[in-house]
């Protein structure tokens, strides 16, 4: 079984440029991801276990088509940090709605909310970002890393 700094190491592996590739992620930590097509606005994602035998688990991850990719981009970050944080709980899966709010506490969502967040822009690569650019916007932020700019608002701590 794969342990938590295990799956760290897998993620900051590939935090070497923005970015993040958050598929390549999620495929090394055995998790498939899939395009939901018919879902509804307010569904934003889903994990499940596919495999659970003696050789690993695996687990698939669905976003809806339906939105816009930055937002598919942190769907699938914040499947991933469910896969890390509560990979025993996962079981059949769960569906994330529109504020990423599933069957799980509001701390454990709370908890994969910052993970995806941590996953997307970590804060080395931000900050180098930061000092790379002449006179940084959220909007130059966001798009240097592939994020809405309300993300990349709410990770700088800055009102959007």
């Amino acid at each position: 079984m794969r342990t938590y700094n295990d799956a760290m190491m897998i993620i900051r592996d590939h935090q070497t440029q923005v970015p993040i590739p958050v598929i390549k992620i999620a495929h090394e930590l055995g998790c498939k991801v899939y395009r939901a097509k018919g879902w509804p606005d307010n569904l934003s994602g889903k994990i499940e276990r596919i495999v659970d035998d003696e050789e690993g688990r695996e687990f698939a991850i669905y976003v809806n088509n339906r939105h816009v990719p930055t937002r598919q981009r942190f769907t699938i970050a914040h499947e991933i940090a469910h896969c890390v944080l509560h990979e025993d709980e996962i079981g059949d899966g769960f569906f994330d709605d529109a504020l990423y709010r599933s069957g799980l506490s509001n701390a454990q969502e709370a908890e994969a909310n910052r993970l995806a967040a941590d996953i997307l822009m970590p804060r080395r690569l931000l900050n180098q970002a930061i000092e790379d650019m002449e006179d940084p916007t959220i909007p130059d932020l966001a798009k240097a890393f592939n994020v809405s700019e309300s993300a990349m608002s709410i990770r700088l701590g800055i009102p959007f």
